[in-house]
């Protein structure tokens, strides 16, 4: 099993340092998305006190050209704080920042999704959308190599690793529960977590989140899985088709209701924003990738437990559908629908903003309105 290097420094002879005490000071990691729009970046600076909302963090700067955001002559990029939360990994006082990216001109960078996002929750936010996200993903080697695969073979087909348990089944469940924990303890709103189809792949649930919630928490959750990780020598990959062949692809299954759809009778409404769905089925694969469907195209097959790509088809408890109905929301008339269809490597701000941009703002056509 390939792991990294730092892994086998030992951890004992950090924890002496990172017991020592900090003098009054705080440490602020920021962190923000790259050029790619799926990988994440973080630098640290000291601050002289306890921040006790966003509005003390400062602003700060980096190379754009080392992050595929800027070009070398004109490099300089903003980092705007944008939500805050307890660092799970340095513990109290420190603080973990995620943080907006905008360029020398004060614009937004191109994979700045959050800033659009932001202001289409602020215009429906008397209807208030409820978010809740499944986020799949696949622990390997730094060789990339499945964790827990035979290193000249495969493991025995897929049937008993969903919600397993054991050593045969079950690859890799100390990842998982550090980061469920780093999670707690940083005010990330998960709600759960469960071995997927494939061994060595995970899945975490994030909200139910209100408006640009989702994106920020969602996001700190990668973020902290990314550094849990690091810390075993291990790699977390979002990639929606890490294996190809008979393997299940991994998804963001995207959980969405309304005010209106949660209260009796909502169930008309869920089938109002599913027929506005089915008229916009190729605006909302762009959106649910960063590849503009690319990605999806290897993982959205119609085979397992996904619809194909080109298609629109929605049903009640049909895990091969665009949209679920859950079974209890058909019988309750009552409660939410979900979205099968973004990668597990979308960024969560452009799928929460489609949705709400289809549902809610009642657009149509292939391109987004500009308010």
């Amino acid at each position: 099993m390939a792991t990294s290097a730092s892994a086998t420094l030992s951890k004992a002879v950090k924890q002496q340092y990172m017991e020592l005490p900090q003098g009054g000071k705080v440490q602020a990691m920021y962190i923000w998305i790259d050029g790619t729009g799926e990988g994440l970046r973080c630098k640290t600076r000291t601050l002289d006190s306890e921040p006790k909302s966003i509005e003390d963090l400062p602003e700060w700067n980096f190379d754009g050209s080392s992050t595929y955001q800027a070009e070398g002559s004109n490099s300089d990029m903003y980092l705007i704080p944008a939500a805050m939360f307890r660092d799970p990994f340095r513990k109290d006082p420190n603080k973990l920042v995620l943080c907006e990216v905008i360029k020398y001109n004060r614009k937004p960078a191109e994979t700045n999704l959050r800033i659009t996002c932001n202001k289409m929750m602020r215009m429906v936010s008397d209807q208030h959308p409820w978010f809740g996200m499944e986020q799949e993903y696949t622990i390997l080697g730094t060789d990339g190599h499945p964790f827990g695969w035979p290193s000249n073979g495969f493991p025995g087909p897929q049937g008993p690793y969903y919600c397993g348990v054991g050593a045969d089944k079950a690859y890799g469940r100390d990842i998982v529960e550090a980061h469920y924990r780093a999670c707690l303890y940083a005010g990330v709103n998960i709600c759960g977590t469960n071995a997927e189809v494939m061994p060595a792949q995970w899945e975490f649930q994030v909200g139910p989140c209100e408006g640009i919630d989702m994106g920020d928490h969602l996001w700190v959750a990668r973020f902290i899985l990314h550094r849990v990780c690091e810390d075993f020598g291990v790699v977390a990959s979002f990639d929606p088709k890490p294996i190809p062949g008979n393997w299940n692809g991994a998804g963001c299954h995207t959980n969405f209701s309304t005010k209106e759809m949660r209260e009796d009778g909502g169930l008309k409404a869920i089938e109002d924003s599913i027929e506005k769905l089915s008229k916009r089925h190729n605006y909302h694969i762009r959106a649910y990738d960063p590849k503009g469907g690319l990605d999806n195209a290897r993982r959205l097959t119609g085979h397992h437990e996904t619809s194909n790509i080109h298609e629109f088809s929605a049903g009640v408890a049909n895990r091969g559908a665009s949209i679920r109905i859950p079974r209890n929301v058909g019988q309750e008339k009552r409660g939410y629908f979900e979205d099968r269809r973004p990668s597990a490597n979308c960024d969560p701000y452009g799928v929460t903003e489609a949705l709400i941009r289809t549902c809610l703002l009642n657009e149509e056509g292939d391109e987004p309105t500009d308010y």
